[in-house]
């Protein structure tokens, strides 16, 4: 397995330990995370990376890091206007929190 398989299966098991309300679907080019219906992140694999993509404005990020960046007019696979690149296993945490917050604005939480 490569790296970049390798960080799929360390974020996997960790967004679908959020809710037993989030699904996966394999699309051709991506993975897209639902709930109720709607993605809230989708997953483009590369070779070394993973891109994501939130289901969110990128006003709406809170990013002191600055690994964000608006997708908006930019063509792309998957959901969502803010692309985060996860080269490494030590930003799965970072990642994740931005991922809960697409998580619970699509639930109508925040």
């Amino acid at each position: 397995m490569g790296p970049a398989a390798e960080l799929f299966q360390a974020f996997r098991k960790e967004v679908l330990a959020l809710s037993p309300e989030v699904t996966e679907e394999f699309r051709k080019l991506y993975m897209a995370y639902k709930v109720r219906g709607a993605n809230f992140v989708s997953v483009v694999p590369r070779k070394a990376s993973l891109r994501f993509f939130l289901n969110l404005n990128f006003d709406e990020v809170h990013d002191p890091r600055g690994l964000c960046r608006d997708v908006t007019h930019v063509g792309r696979w998957g959901t969502g206007n803010v692309e985060l690149r996860l080269r490494q296993a030590e930003d799965i945490d970072y990642l994740l929190s931005l991922v809960r917050r697409a998580f619970e604005k699509q639930r109508g939480v925040g």
